[in-house]
């Protein structure tokens, strides 16, 4: 596995890679890696040639009072799971490096429409960040394929929206979320957590599923699923942040027609924010 810091190697190699009519599928990550990412790299490779795998902590993604600072970075126990699984090519960039004249001077990607409400609701520019610098590693890598996590349902719709909206010669992948055995939605963010607050955090995927099955069952009275799904994470100790049934690829609020839902959730436990979803089709 190569280990590549500067953007000069990773375009030498991806040009030699290319002169040899190989494909490249594309896994970008911010570090801290667990099963869940692992899984990506694990389809990336099914299908492409070639797997590169970034880790970038990207700070315009961050909101002014988030986590920046304390996300964890864990960089040789990346390298290693990265290495043990044949990875090609690992990119970690410096924030100099992507953002050579600092944020503030840096131009943008917005998405519109699908980057509006849930996450985006209560982190805003977030999403904004999100497309910048994945429109920058798509420049840089030039995959074929790329594979994203449908655990950040939101931010899969925005980047598919995004490559089809600028015409990126890139096939978006999502991949299935991978879970604890409780069901807890595997997160990097989830180290933040003690045994005893992983037990509580289980409790948002129940909600997502009591509300699902709900919905199966022919039930269309959203305002009430939420309702009860509120008092449910209530009930458990945890803060509700959203939880939105949608239409599945727009992520506007679901109307009685709709057949292809998604339900949309974050709460937080302590400090610590959870996001978690669940595709429905009725």
């Amino acid at each position: 596995m190569q280990s590549v810091t500067e953007i000069k190697s990773l375009r030498s190699q991806i040009k030699a890679w290319r002169q040899q009519g190989l494909s490249i599928a594309f896994v970008p990550t911010m570090g801290n890696l667990h099963r869940g990412h692992f899984s990506l790299v694990e389809k990336a490779k099914t299908l492409a040639d070639k797997v590169v795998v970034s880790i970038f902590v990207n700070p315009m993604q961050f909101g002014a009072n988030e986590d920046l600072d304390s996300y964890p970075r864990t960089l040789e126990q990346d390298k290693q799971g990265l290495a043990e699984l044949e990875t090609d090519i690992v990119f970690t960039p410096t924030v100099d490096t992507i953002y050579p004249s600092g944020l503030d001077a840096q131009s943008f990607v917005d998405v519109p429409g699908v980057s509006e409400g849930h996450c985006g609701g209560t982190r805003p520019g977030h999403f904004r960040g999100v497309a910048t610098v994945v429109t920058k590693l798509f420049n840089l890598v030039q995959p074929d394929f790329a594979c994203f996590g449908e655990k950040d349902f939101q931010q899969l719709q925005v980047i598919k929206t995004m490559v089809k909206d600028l015409s990126i010669p890139v096939e978006v992948i999502g991949v299935p979320t991978q879970r604890e055995v409780s069901g807890l939605a595997m997160s990097s963010r989830n180290g933040y957590l003690s045994e005893s607050e992983k037990d509580t955090a289980k409790v948002l995927f129940q909600a997502l599923k009591e509300a699902a099955k709900t919905l199966e069952n022919g039930e269309k009275d959203f305002v009430q699923i939420t309702k009860n799904a509120t008092e449910m994470l209530h009930h458990a100790g945890l803060t509700l942040d959203y939880f939105n049934i949608c239409q599945k690829d727009t992520l506007k609020p679901a109307t009685l027609e709709d057949d292809q839902l998604v339900i949309l959730a974050a709460a937080f436990l302590g400090k610590v924010r959870l996001i978690d979803n669940i595709q429905v089709t009725i």
